[in-house]
């Protein structure tokens, strides 16, 4: 059986929990997974030389865990969807991954704001890292405008996402 599975990244508060909870509520099969949820212990977490707890790289993630997590995921979603019609695309289990890699900077609006040089100093070169191993992967990537409403984007990815599934709906037909 064949799954699906969405990538939503973006800057911390940015609203990627929210666009996948509402994107959740609209497809039907639907699971997320946060990395927020795989940190580590702050007693793991490393210093910077300004004293900042450095969150924003994957070291302070505990990624076998979250690999661990979404590899479950997968072997269940083969097991718990029966279907009577195999040419539903409504039954492709769907996963959303959402993380917090950085994508925006000159419009980012962050309550309570960063202390003085954090973003500047620390959270803006990371997004510039991780920014460059995204590009340097040749998955096929949809960078969203974060100025645009929370209910523009959420339609944009829901259309997308539906285009998509229906092209795996046609691939399941003719296999």
């Amino acid at each position: 059986m064949k799954t699906f599975i969405i990538g939503i990244s973006g800057v911390t508060n940015g609203g990627k929990t929210t666009l996948a909870k509402n994107l959740q509520k609209h497809l039907p099969n639907c699971s997320i997974i946060c990395q927020d949820d795989f940190f580590k212990p702050e007693s793991e977490i490393e210093t910077d030389k300004n004293g900042f707890l450095q969150y924003d790289v994957l070291e302070a993630l505990n990624m076998e865990k979250m690999m661990s997590a979404i590899s479950s995921w997968k072997e269940n979603a083969r097991c718990s969807v029966v279907s009577t019609d195999r040419e539903s695309a409504e039954e492709i289990p769907i996963l959303i991954i959402e993380g917090f890699l950085l994508f925006n900077y000159n419009t980012r609006v962050y309550e309570p704001p960063d202390s003085p040089g954090y973003f500047d100093g620390h959270v803006w070169p990371m997004y510039l890292k991780h920014r460059q191993e995204m590009q340097d992967i040749t998955w096929e990537v949809v960078y969203l405008d974060g100025t645009k409403s929370k209910e523009d984007l959420f339609l944009q990815v829901y259309e997308d996402l539906i285009q998509q599934l229906a092209k795996q709906k046609c691939l399941q037909v003719t296999a």
